[in-house]
């Protein structure tokens, strides 16, 4: 996830004798940190870690790579029980268990070969002797699409699903104990076993039964067959880790320094930029292998330098690519006192300085009255350098942001290789990333002081989306780990349409107008319905309640 919100400068960028010039040549500590950081990006965008997709071979590989790296700079391992991973659940979804069968006649049908329940089915078992044409009590029913998917083949607006889990309460109302349906039709139902739907569970067990199956027992309507049924659908996870050194100095504040290095494997989870549903390797060398070659450069500076008014947290974060689960993570669940800390750097794509504009974003800086006389103050010859107030967008920084800490966010922009196979370790700016990398490092230094915290101010709320796909926003900051039904209102922005309709933190989103919400991309679905002007019903829980308030866009 990156910005699209970064604005123009918000003020003048200060050019100042310091770092490298643009003519310099380098000297020979420069190329050995350069030839540092590409072995850095070389190893994490290289193919054998097949994109380090969050929770995955990959992302372990990586770990390993991080956690030497810090081990070797001299680091402390601050993760879960004194070790360098820190592990957090990433939902993937649902899944059918193993544990559950379709049997017909004593056949024992294959899963997602013969049959398959769908995702709003709840679970239950039953055993019963049905007959095919007739719909009796406490049995299961059987409904051939067909009918259907032929009288609507020209119906842009006809909705399957709706149209089943319609049929399922119907008949749950009759007394039938399961729907099971199937399709004679030469039109495609298109339906199959969508581990992403939150939807409310339907009234009934709902099966799907594939043409063959169907064609082998039940094209005798009038018998009778005995059924055994289990479905058992349940949650699928797998597990991130975020990776976490410290340099304790024994001082009162602690200085946390991130980067996230999970990228998006072979696009599985439908956040590439390729459209052409291929499956390559995402390397993601930018974006970020970029961000933790120099987490780990200036882990090894710091741990070196006699900047001890502050304590140091290094943090690799898995998972932000899904929607920042791993910095979510911790600042729930701190591996470090988290009241001391003293401000938190982000850095997130900093490997394609463009050689002609030099264009360094630094965000975050209204975050902190201290931002602007410390940058301002800062020599920055190599680049130009753009200012953003804002504390939030999609990226780790707005985590910790979230619980009251001053924030900077380091980026060079986005490119034509954002999120797609080609962001590859020789596109990469090496020199502009030192240049960036002992520009945050002049930042940190400014900074050592042995004195009280910095002061955090909020600021205004940045977009916190990839793109501008709708007209209107209710200015919800959405929980992406949230698994349950709905979106849950992870922060409300000041003077926008949530706000002033009253939604607060912890909310739950079920409904937007006369569009139910039940996930993400329902509510986005919702979104694109209004434009600006419109006003909605919404329809939201907070705790056991359940509530209902107007918003105007």
């Amino acid at each position: 996830m990156k910005p699209t919100f970064l604005r123009t400068a918000l003020m003048p960028a200060v050019l100042c004798a310091g770092l490298l010039s643009h003519g310099q040549k380098l000297k020979k500590a420069d190329k050995a940190a350069i030839k540092q950081i590409e072995a850095h990006i070389t190893y994490l965008a290289d193919d054998k870690l097949e994109g380090r997709r969050a929770g995955t071979r990959g992302e372990q590989l990586a770990s390993e790579y991080i956690s030497k790296q810090f081990a070797a700079a001299g680091l402390q391992p601050k993760g879960d029980n004194n070790g360098w991973l820190q592990a957090f659940d990433i939902n993937d979804g649902k899944e059918v268990k193993p544990s559950s069968h379709f049997i017909i006649n004593g056949n024992d049908l294959k899963l997602a070969t013969d049959y398959f329940p769908l995702a709003f089915s709840p679970n239950g078992s039953l055993e019963a002797m049905p007959a095919v044409a007739l719909p009796e009590q406490g049995m299961p029913w059987f409904v051939d699409l067909k009918d259907w998917l032929e009288e609507n083949k020209d119906n842009p607006h006809f909705d399957l699903e709706a149209r089943i889990k319609q049929k399922a309460a119907d008949i749950k109302a009759k007394g039938a104990s399961a729907l099971v349906i199937y399709n004679t039709s030469s039109i495609d139902d298109k339906l199959s076993f969508n581990p992403k739907d939150r939807s409310a569970l339907s009234d009934v067990i709902v099966l799907h039964l594939s043409k063959d199956a169907a064609k082998k027992f039940l094209s005798d309507a009038s018998a009778s067959l005995d059924v055994k049924i289990r479905v058992e659908i349940g949650e699928k996870k797998r597990t991130g880790n975020n990776v976490v050194g410290y340099i304790d100095n024994g001082a009162p504040t602690t200085v946390i320094l991130g980067a996230h290095y999970d990228h998006l494997g072979y696009g599985e989870d439908g956040n590439s930029m390729l459209r052409n549903n291929t499956r390559q390797i995402h390397n993601g060398a930018d974006d970020n292998a970029s961000g933790i070659a120099a987490l780990i450069e200036l882990a090894g500076m710091l741990k070196k330098s006699r900047l001890t008014a502050n304590n140091y947290l290094f943090i690799a974060f898995s998972g932000e690519e899904l929607g920042l689960y791993g910095s979510k993570h911790f600042t729930e669940n701190p591996t470090v006192n988290i009241s001391t800390a003293n401000y938190m750097i982000n850095m997130d794509m900093v490997g394609r300085l463009n050689d002609s504009s030099k264009v360094l974003t630094v965000g975050g800086i209204g975050t902190s009255p201290t931002w602007v006389s410390t940058l301002s103050s800062i020599p920055h010859k190599y680049f130009t350098i753009k200012y953003d107030s804002s504390g939030t967008g999609p990226s780790d920084h707005t985590s910790f942001y979230r619980k009251d800490i001053p924030v900077l966010f380091f980026f060079t922009g986005l490119h034509m290789d954002y999120h797609r196979p080609t962001d590859d370790a020789d596109k990469i700016n090496y020199t502009g990333a030192l240049m960036i990398i002992r520009y945050i490092y002049s930042i940190i230094e400014k900074n050592n002081r042995p004195s009280a915290k910095l002061a955090f101010t909020k600021t205004r709320e940045a977009q916190t989306t990839t793109s501008a796909r709708f007209s209107v926003s209710m200015g919800i900051m959405p929980d992406y780990t949230f698994s349950g039904a709905g979106v849950r209102v992870d922060g409300v922005s000041e003077g926008r349409p949530a706000q002033k309709a009253g939604l607060k933190t912890g909310d739950i989103v079920i409904q937007l107008g006369e569009h139910a919400v039940s996930s993400m991309e329902t509510y986005m679905q919702a979104l694109g319905k209004f434009k600006k002007g419109d006003i909605a019903k919404v329809k939201y829980k907070r705790g056991n309640e359940t509530l209902e308030t107007t918003v105007q866009f």
